[in-house]
């Protein structure tokens, strides 16, 4: 994931130009990311919800590359990582609303060998079970159909979450509105332990409350999810060798206009990710509490998200590791792909440690981006000559994302979104956002089917500084693996890891080659379902 968000920020840098240097949408691309992968953020999404118009949904995911079946401990949070997202509202690259998260794991079941365990309704002792374990003892509890109660007996991996609102000064606990925990929805074992995972998942999204009349009608999830995101990562680290006969490189018309099949494969096919999903209503993130028209410069807010640790790791077995001193940023994502692709390595270690508001220390990386002059070299398509000051509204309020008259403020990477731009209904949604004249897609926000590798890659190329510049430049891979959902927490629920495999379109191994007709198709007819292809029998 590291390397897929690298690709991407690469893209995005290049994309942002003139920009400081902070396009995260990176899987490992960092040095210190590369070997604390609870801490790399791998995406970050903002975007008006879809059902609920009046608010925006965030999306903050962490820990490239899990690979579903990787039990008996999976992938849980990380309880000494701070997680937070993070808003400006009045152009100042300073944060004035941030949402804080804090894990807490608990090992209800010390004794047993894996996090998850369960079948059925329980499986006893069998009648020719050696002593001293009567038959007829609970050896397997039942499956696994609830977080918590009777239903939960085998979730023995257990997580737990608080979420902080600091707004004004002043930090409020946000609490469920049942007064129960809040828990973190565990990987998805497999059809045996969890028979119905997409309705145990479902159980993870809490309505949240605070103090304060604006601190309300908030909702929240937290678990282990699909990897939204696509891309061709081994033909981007190939030196940009897109795989022309599967319609990379430059694509023809008709597969440009397809915003549903992949002709090339999607290297995060398969993969998990853990993902933070936040829903807050517009009120709550303006400056003056209003929700404004799209032309109202109020309207436009930036976000990115921070990971966290203490300063000081202190490891004493057996007891819990434990940190002390005060928080010290590890990573920070705003636009996708910009410390992947973009920042020198010998820079992105200070450049995730460093603050958006100082992100003109990094602008000799953007104004000639490398990415333009390889696909110069590699295509020879023209570019735009540098300074390349056509990337400037990526890493300032300006049009067209926010409305004419909006203070530019300082150069910073921030994932700018108007919030007075409604949502596009699905079936006018484009996956090259703005450049396809959808005005809710990226660069306006990030969507989970925007297809910010080719847009990136367009924008690099020159296409914001003019139509002469306009080439369609993609990788072939033009939506996620899985569908995602329509409504909150939007994110597609994990990976099975008995079921599920990585195969890319056209593979005619595995159980793939039969069509599951409740999945989405893409173009070899190769299924996308919650298992990548059509899943094996279950036994």
């Amino acid at each position: 994931m590291s390397k897929l968000r690298s690709a991407i920020g690469l893209l995005l840098s290049l994309l942002i130009a003139v920009p400081p240097g902070a396009f995260a949408s990176s899987h490992r691309e960092a040095p210190i990311t590369a070997l604390d992968h609870a801490a790399d953020i791998t995406d970050f999404y903002a975007f008006v919800s879809y059902d609920h118009p009046d608010r925006v949904t965030f999306i903050m995911n962490v820990d490239p590359f899990l690979q579903p079946s990787n039990g008996p401990n999976y992938f849980p949070f990380d309880p000494n990582v701070l997680y937070q997202i993070n808003i400006d509202n009045n152009q100042s690259a300073m944060p004035a609303l941030t949402i804080s998260f804090k894990f807490q794991t608990n090992i209800q079941a010390p004794g047993v060998f894996t996090g998850f365990v369960g079948a059925g309704n329980g499986i006893d002792a069998p009648a020719n079970s050696p002593a001293p374990v009567a038959p007829g003892t609970p050896i397997v509890p039942p499956a696994i159909t609830s977080l918590t109660g009777p239903g939960a007996a085998g979730l023995s991996l257990q997580q737990t979450f608080t979420v902080s609102a600091t707004l004004g000064g002043h930090t409020y606990a946000l609490a469920n509105t049942t007064g129960a925990p809040l828990i973190a929805v565990p990987s998805n074992a497999g059809p045996r332990t969890m028979p119905n995972y997409d309705a145990l998942a479902a159980q993870g999204v809490y309505n949240l409350k605070g103090e304060g009349p604006r601190v309300q009608n908030i909702r929240v999830f937290a678990g282990t999810v699909a990897d939204p995101f696509f891309i061709d990562l081994g033909a981007a680290f190939d030196s940009l060798n897109f795989r022309t006969s599967a319609g990379g490189g430059v694509l023809t018309k008709e597969q440009d206009a397809d915003d549903y099949s992949n002709i090339a494969p999607n290297s995060v096919a398969g993969f998990n990710v853990n993902t933070i999903a936040i829903e807050i209503p517009i009120n709550l993130l303006t400056s003056d509490g209003a929700i404004h028209a799209a032309t109202d410069p109020k309207g436009t807010i930036g976000a990115w998200a921070t990971t966290s640790r203490t300063q000081t790791t202190i490891r004493n077995s057996p007891n819990p590791i434990m940190g002390e001193g005060s928080y010290a940023q590890v990573q920070r994502l705003g636009n996708p792909l910009i410390n992947e692709l973009i920042i020198g390595t010998g820079s992105k270690d200070f450049w995730s440690m460093s603050q958006p508001i100082n992100d003109s220390q990094f602008a000799n990386y953007d104004l000639d981006p490398l990415l333009a002059r390889v696909f110069n070299a590699v295509y020879g398509i023209a570019i735009p000559t540098p300074p390349r000051t056509d990337l400037l509204p990526l890493v300032t309020y300006a049009p067209p994302i926010a409305p004419a008259g909006t203070p530019a403020g300082p150069i910073a990477d921030m994932l700018r979104l108007n919030t007075g731009v409604p949502p596009t209904p699905y079936a006018s949604r484009k996956r090259l956002g703005l450049l396809a004249g959808d005005a809710a897609g990226f660069p306006n926000g990030r969507r989970l089917t925007d297809d910010v590798v080719d847009i990136a890659a367009r924008a690099v190329a020159g296409v914001l500084a003019g139509s002469q510049y306009n080439y369609p430049i993609g990788d072939g891979v033009n939506a996620p693996d899985v569908p995602p959902q329509e409504t909150f927490p939007y994110v597609h629920y994990a990976y099975s890891g008995r079921d599920s495999r990585h195969i890319s379109p056209g593979d005619p191994t595995g159980c793939g080659d039969q069509p599951n007709p409740s999945s989405a198709q893409n173009s070899d007819n190769a299924p996308l379902n919650q298992g990548g292809p059509t899943p094996c029998p279950v036994n």
